[in-house]
């Protein structure tokens, strides 16, 4: 088992339900976080420390440890007008809202007539997570 406060580099895929590829390091370096300091999911973190060098594992992390469920009182609907004149709104856009808490990301989910619809809840709320994880180093 890895100990709390181990830097450790890790290859990793990250897959939807649907086979849907979220996220990769392939073709890049690999992620590279200190055990128990809490940069990366629960779940990602406690099969990693379960893990040897050059080990692979494939493993699922449910939403309610990932990123949670998808919460509907953070989707909400804003005047278009609201939106700076010269940009262009599509769905799918992200865009940075100002909070009394600071910057939240948001994400254009609806454009209907003169409102906007945006969506706060993390991208992968709601969903799933199955990573295949290889153990590259203990630091």
């Amino acid at each position: 088992m890895i100990e709390n406060g181990k830097a450790v580099k890790v290859h990793f895929k990250g897959t939807l339900g649907d086979g849907t590829v979220f996220d990769s390091s392939e073709g890049r370096d690999p992620i590279e976080f200190v055990v128990g300091e809490g940069s990366v999911i629960p779940g990602f973190e406690s099969a990693v420390t379960e893990m040897a060098v050059a080990e692979t594992k494939t493993i699922t992390i449910p939403c309610a440890e990932a990123y949670g469920e998808t919460r509907e009182e953070m989707v909400g609907q804003i005047p278009l007008a609201n939106l700076p004149e010269d940009m262009e709104p599509e769905v799918g856009m992200m865009l940075q809202m100002n909070s009394p808490e600071g910057s939240i990301p948001v994400r254009i989910v609806g454009l209907e007539g003169d409102m906007v619809t945006l969506d706060a809840n993390h991208p992968l709320a709601g969903e799933d997570l199955t990573f295949e994880l290889t153990l590259v180093e203990i630091g």
